[in-house]
């Protein structure tokens, strides 16, 4: 039986790359996004691949969802092997001038999200004894942007949590990490004044990495990149 990756945020940029990179591994994955239909073109790649691609309609910041995605995944595939937080949104503006629901919205999807989907999918890994958590976090987990404060606070709130995580998982079999790309060349970037330094596709490759090559001693690990 094949190993299970899943993955939030799959329908487009970092998320499709992922699905692509751990099907490539030979992962079954399982697909999720709030856009089924952009799922769908991604899952008829990944069956390319020769594994089996499970498209799961889900939006992240809603318990509710997650939990019902958690059982299909359970249901259809099995328990996973990989676990990745990826979905993430940006609403740009001042703090001065950003509304409430943007706010809201942004930290609901990148922060909020990445917890329901560990609190979601962890005990099946933990039944297992095995099993890793990536969660996709920013280099502007580090830094602070002019008209980004959502979206930074969202992704240093990310790392905080994979760091916490990680002291929890010690010992269980499980690990969890946090990869934190620059600039990618994805629809996100657009609007935000810099230069894309890295694809999609060589982020992928960090969160394949961590997800199945890295060592379990790198438990807890925010691993940034910035770029060639």
């Amino acid at each position: 039986m094949r190993p299970v990756a899943v993955i939030t945020g799959a329908s487009r940029g970092i998320g499709r790359a992922a699905a692509l990179a751990f099907a490539s591994r030979g992962l079954n994955v399982a697909l999720m996004s709030r856009s089924p239909e952009a799922l769908d073109r991604v899952a008829a790649e990944v069956r390319q691949l020769g594994v089996t691609a499970l498209v799961v309609p889900c939006d992240v910041s809603v318990a509710a969802d997650v939990d019902a995605a958690r059982d299909r995944v359970l249901r259809d595939l099995g328990g996973p092997a990989v676990v990745v937080a990826n979905a993430g949104v940006v609403r740009r503006g001042h703090v001065v001038a950003l509304s409430e629901a943007d706010w809201d919205f942004v930290v609901g999807v990148n922060l909020k999200g990445a917890f329901l989907t560990a609190r979601a999918f962890l005990p099946a890994m933990l039944a297992c004894r095995k099993g890793r958590f990536v969660a996709v976090g920013s280099i502007s987990g580090t830094v602070g942007t002019a008209a980004q404060s959502a979206y930074c606070a969202s992704k240093w709130g990310v790392t905080g949590l994979v760091k916490s995580l990680a002291e929890e998982l010690r010992g269980s079999g499980v690990q969890a990490l946090c990869v934190l790309p620059g600039s990618v060349d994805t629809d996100m970037l657009a609007g935000s004044g810099y230069e894309p330094e890295m694809t999609a596709a060589d982020v992928a490759g960090l969160i394949a990495y961590a997800g199945l090559d890295a060592p379990a001693a790198m438990n807890g690990s925010a691993v940034e990149m910035f770029g060639a």
